[in-house]
């Protein structure tokens, strides 16, 4: 026996017994798969029980203990936004809201941001369409001086000359950036169409020269003829002793101007069946928006509403993401939404579709609209967009900063905390002859208002494929 033949016959129980090298055996019969455990029925939100009271210059406050962790959220929320910019002052709500981090009357800019590290947290200021935000998150013991802190920042803004000019600065590479993007140019396209420029929700940038324009005495008196606590809400929420806080917030905020009372701008859409073209020459996408009105939060309907635009466009498992995006690779990731304000609201599907086939994304999204406007979906399909919705809404509320926006929710669109109580139970109890019958009310193709940002002598012909009316 030579070496070579002793070596493999000493190597190979080794290998065996390692699973290098292996007997041939019967196959064993595969188990029966099991199906997997029916899910359980969703959870609805334990009932809110927050404290709530008004100082005499009209600053409304909740505070709501949360949690376990020793955390806590302190945001003023302020009804003033772009919503109150005249047409010559576009983006001024934005400028006068990140100069409120840059000092106030008492501290600079960096004393503010030492204050907010050495109290745990980091000082947060955000301007929206309808409201501005201050606030801070902290370890709960200093939860009376993120009070204090939130109250200067908000009370007491310094507006320094030198940084209103960065502050300018920073915005105009903003805009430049937002318009060299289709989706922005779209979406400001979609919001001039629907609102038109007469309404701020209808003017979406700044020109060059208005933005270079504006000073520190115009900021200022932005400030003032927006600013103040009657337009005002002040959140608490997370882990906190109620008394002291309560004590921090009347003396921090009790000597804060009442300034104007909240008031409302609601637009009057434009309710009309058009197609709008931005052309982009040698682009090798089209950004599209398909837009109709929709119901505001304070209809009794809005989350129904919220179930189809779901089902609709609005998750992975959507019928147009299943059409144009898995089905057909028109696209990468449409989606669609409800955007909201106070007392108005409208629906979109976007998407950005490879140039080519434009008319034919067009098309599978007006189709997947017609079937449910004429067919209640399926029970399983709607089961799982309930899912979907309830469970998302319970993680969102898992957190502190996310049941906190869902009660400046409520509380700016009127409603009452069992709206958010309830969520779970009316987003289950929807039907698909429900949803039906509101796709056929809200989705009708004659008040549709298309967007269409693309190389136009390629995308115009393709606009064949839709319905007549909306060549």
């Amino acid at each position: 026996m030579n070496m070579r033949t002793l070596r493999n016959r000493l190597a190979a129980p080794t290998l065996m017994a390692l699973g290098l090298v292996t007997a041939p055996v019967l196959a064993a019969a595969p188990a029966a798969r099991q199906a997997p455990p029916a899910a359980a029925a969703p959870k609805a939100l334990k009932a809110l029980v927050r404290t709530e009271f008004k100082l005499d210059n009209g600053l409304e406050v909740s505070l709501m203990p949360y949690g376990d962790m020793p955390k806590v959220v302190v945001q003023l929320a302020v009804d003033t936004g772009n919503v109150h910019e005249k047409a010559n002052e576009i983006w001024l709500a934005d400028l006068v809201g990140k100069l409120l981090e840059e000092g106030t009357t008492t501290r600079s800019a960096e004393q503010l941001a030492q204050v907010a590290a050495g109290l745990g947290g980091q000082l947060n200021v955000g301007t929206s369409l309808d409201q501005t935000f201050v606030g801070i998150e902290v370890l709960s013991e200093f939860a009376p001086e993120a009070v204090g802190l939130v109250a200067d920042v908000s009370q007491r803004p310094a507006f320094p000359a030198a940084e209103v000019e960065r502050v300018k600065t920073n915005l105009l590479r903003d805009v430049a950036i937002a318009r060299s993007q289709p989706q922005s140019l779209a979406d400001e396209l979609l919001a001039k169409s629907l609102y038109g420029e007469g309404h701020p929700y209808g003017r979406s940038y700044p020109s060059e020269a208005m933005l270079k324009g504006y000073t520190r005495e115009g900021v200022s008196a932005f400030y003032d003829a927006n600013f103040g606590a009657a337009r005002s809400r002040l959140y608490v929420v997370g882990r906190f002793e109620a008394a002291p806080v309560e004590k921090a917030i009347r003396e921090a905020f009790s000597g804060w101007k009442a300034g104007p009372a909240r008031v409302k701008d609601v637009p009057k859409q434009q309710v009309a069946r058009s197609v709008q073209f931005l052309d982009r020459p040698g682009a090798v996408q089209s950004t599209v928006r398909v837009a109709v009105k929709a119901l505001p939060p304070s209809s009794p309907d809005y989350v129904r509403q919220e179930v189809l635009n779901t089902l609709l466009g609005g998750y992975f498992s959507s019928r147009v993401t299943a059409n144009i995006r898995e089905k057909k690779g028109y696209s990468y990731s449409p989606y669609s939404r409800v955007s909201s304000h106070v007392e108005d609201a409208y629906w979109t599907q976007n998407a950005d579709v490879t140039t080519a086939v434009t008319g034919e994304s067009l098309k599978e999204i007006l189709k997947e609209v017609d079937t449910l406007r004429k067919t209640p979906p399926p029970v399983e399909e709607l089961r799982d967009v309930q899912n979907f919705l309830a469970g998302n809404f319970l993680i969102t509320n898992a957190s502190r900063f996310g049941l906190l926006s869902k009660l400046r929710f409520v509380d700016l669109h009127g409603l009452p905390d069992s709206y958010l109580e309830t969520y779970v139970q009316t987003v289950m109890s929807v039907t698909p002859e429900q949803l039906q019958q509101m796709a056929a009310k809200m989705l009708k193709q004659d008040a549709m208002t298309i967007v269409v940002v693309g190389d136009m002598k390629v995308v115009k012909p393709q606009l064949k494929v839709l319905p007549a009316p909306m060549r």
